[in-house]
């Protein structure tokens, strides 16, 4: 069975600088400089957890960065694989309210390409791959 999105994609500005801080509470400030991925994560959120523990090897051709609207207290959260950055104002920006969802933002443009929910790293792989060939 082959899982996919089925949001349709609403191209629209993004940020090329991501301000927040990370679960540790150190402030942030990320600058996007090739192709990103942004996937928006949540606690208590089964399908999120799986993303953020997963090992993102299918997504080796874009800079990944999970992005939270509240800080993970969870202790599920410490066996993260990847770093998450806190940024309420972000996720509004982007206009993303119900993780595991994902945006794919071209930063030379500062446009987000494509969106849709997340269902595992291949998934998001194969449906992001036709804006990383051109």
């Amino acid at each position: 069975m082959g899982v996919r999105s089925f949001d349709r994609p609403r191209e629209r500005p993004a940020p090329r600088i991501l301000e927040g801080h990370w679960l540790s509470g150190e402030q942030a400030l990320v600058e996007l400089n090739r192709m990103s991925l942004l996937v928006a994560v949540k606690a208590n959120c089964d399908g999120c957890l799986d993303i953020v523990t997963s090992s993102l090897d299918a997504l080796h051709d874009v800079d990944v960065i999970f992005v939270s609207a509240t800080v993970l207290e969870d202790a599920a959260w410490a066996s993260s694989r990847h770093p998450v950055l806190v940024a309420p104002a972000l996720l509004e920006t982007l206009e993303v309210r119900w993780p595991p969802f994902y945006v794919l933002i071209d930063p030379s443009t500062e446009r987000v390409l494509t969106e849709g929910v997340v269902f595992g790293p291949g998934q998001v792989a194969a449906e992001i791959e036709r804006f990383l060939s051109t």
